[in-house]
């Protein structure tokens, strides 16, 4: 049996790539992880979103999405039913489902975003607007939060 060894692809947030995909959008993406980089089929970013911020409603075909929340908090709809999330949750969107994230919170909102299969998700991304990540968002990124006293 041949053993192959996969050299693992290793980033930090000042690597990540950082997009607003609409100039009007409430919401940034700043990919980690997408078929470019990885040579697999997902994509994995960490979404921020500003106060008030959200997604459109959107669905995939295929895809699977899973939102991890990062910091703050939120509202997760799909398929009609709605629910708060925080710091901590997680929620699976099935393929098909029509979705919506939104910033309920008085802060930031910082999720991290993984979809498989890839479904054209990081090639939307990139065909928007580059953005730069700010020292909240780099905080964020690099758990320096959880350093700093409450």
């Amino acid at each position: 049996m041949i053993n192959s060894c996969v050299i693992p692809v290793v980033k930090s947030p000042k690597d990540y790539q950082a997009y607003r995909i609409s100039p009007h959008d409430t919401n940034r993406l700043a990919i980690v992880f997408d078929p470019a980089i990885a040579n697999t089929s997902l994509t994995c970013c960490v979404e921020i979103f500003d106060i008030g911020g959200k997604t459109p409603p959107n669905r995939h075909q295929l895809a699977v999405e899973m939102f991890f929340v990062l910091k703050g908090e939120g509202r997760a709809s799909c398929d009609g039913k709605s629910m708060p999330i925080k710091a901590g949750d997680s929620l699976l969107v099935p393929a098909t489902g029509t979705h919506v994230i939104e910033n309920t919170g008085s802060g930031r909102l910082y999720t991290l975003t993984i979809m498989v299969p890839n479904e054209d998700f990081a090639e939307l991304i990139r065909s928007g607007t580059p953005v730069e990540l700010d020292a909240e968002d780099m905080a964020v990124l690099g758990r320096l939060d959880a350093l700093m006293p409450c």
